[in-house]
């Protein structure tokens, strides 16, 4: 294999599939990036880590010899970090090394057969629609702070996607909170399994996103695979396995007859939670909010660190009361609200309370309340 590419669309794509890498692997292939060149003056790249496979087309300055090998896929990235602006990088295969070279610099790098890299097989991904780029990263943004880290419950480690008759609906939740988004069900998504997309294949579509601009993304899936396909036919393809397992139904604890309203200002109460929490240890993360007729009172405890308060000015039309919540988990969703109002449906001190910036908005938040 011999093939010339530009350093800048080199690194653009090596920085897509050399993230899926995992930086400690027990099996050597598996730390190694495809490089395919064909004939046509394509190259194509491709990694994985037998969960998700990412897969991308890029141009090639020229393609004297086609062929394909595999490399280490953190030391390619980085050598071309590290190479000049505007540089040629010639990519060369020969007695199982691959020789890169650039302007002045020349690299030797071990490879393994492309024979044995592993490939993810998609079979038949029978559920085929496009949602547009921004809708889908806003999805992912508002929803994925809540997904679960706890390995034993795996089911939880992802964003839940399922379809009701008119809408797409996206949750994911730890158990203290949960967050849902809701879209208008696009054409083709009829007839959708349940699927839970785990959370790494949640934070890769992500960083592809952003790149994405105003093009749409087609999502294919069946009730084990699902496959991103980002800017058409030379773009970036992410493939991933699903969890197997079933979300629970968490319709069931988004409260329906929370009468107490209070709304706020989302950036200063932000503030002020983030404030009175500076003093708050591990062991005492919460915050107590003193609920009255034109003001809330936060104020946090700690045994070790003494006592904070502040008032922040407020619209609540029910009876006074007491409630705590996790501070870092009230911040968690504040930080997903925009505009200048977020409303607060509350019951008491024991039930969920419901969060959202408005009754028209996409995205809802229940929080679990602590005792305090």
């Amino acid at each position: 294999m011999k093939a010339t590419i530009e350093r800048a669309t080199l690194l653009r794509c090596l920085s897509h599939v050399q993230s899926v890498v995992e930086r400690r692997n027990t099996i050597p292939i598996l730390s190694n990036v495809l490089i395919e060149a064909s004939a046509t003056g394509t190259v194509k790249l491709m990694a994985t880590d037998l969960d998700i496979q990412v897969v991308e087309h890029m141009p090639a300055a020229s393609v004297e010899a086609p062929g394909a090998i595999t490399v280490s896929a953190h030391l390619l990235f980085d050598i071309a970090r590290k190479l000049p602006d505007g540089a040629q990088v010639s990519l060369q295969t020969a007695d199982n090394r691959m020789v890169v070279k650039a302007g002045r610099s020349r690299f030797q790098l071990p490879t393994l057969p492309r024979d044995d890299f592993p490939v993810i097989v998609e079979g038949d991904l029978p559920t085929s629609f496009e949602v547009p780029a921004a809708t889908l990263a806003q999805l992912i943004d508002r929803t994925r702070f809540a997904i679960s880290t706890e390995e034993t419950r795996y089911y939880l480690n992802g964003i839940f996607l399922h379809v009701t008759d008119e809408e797409l609906k996206a949750a994911a939740t730890d158990g203290h909170r949960l967050a849902r988004f809701t879209l208008a069900k696009p054409e083709g998504a009829d007839g959708m399994p349940d699927v839970i997309v785990p959370r790494k294949c949640v934070g890769e579509l992500r960083k592809l996103l952003d790149e994405a601009g105003e093009t749409n993304v087609q999502i294919d899936l069946s009730a084990s695979k699902i496959r991103f396909t980002l800017g058409g036919e030379n773009g970036v393809v992410l493939t991933s396995k699903l969890i197997d397992g079933t979300f629970p139904d968490y319709t069931r604890v988004i409260p329906t007859g929370n009468d107490k309203l209070l709304r706020l200002d989302p950036k200063s109460f932000y503030e002020a939670v983030d404030r009175v929490a500076t003093i708050a240890t591990e062991k005492t993360r919460a915050v107590k909010m003193a609920l009255e007729t034109d003001r809330v009172t936060l104020s946090v405890t700690s045994p070790d660190n003494g006592t904070a308060a502040e008032e922040l000015p407020a619209d609540y039309g029910s009876d006074g009361f007491e409630i705590g919540f996790n501070a870092n988990y009230l911040k968690d969703i504040l930080g997903q609200i925009e505009g200048d109002n977020v409303e607060l449906h509350l019951a008491d001190a024991g039930a969920p309370t419901l969060i959202r910036q408005s009754d028209k908005s996409p995205a809802l938040y229940v929080l679990m309340p602590m005792r305090v």
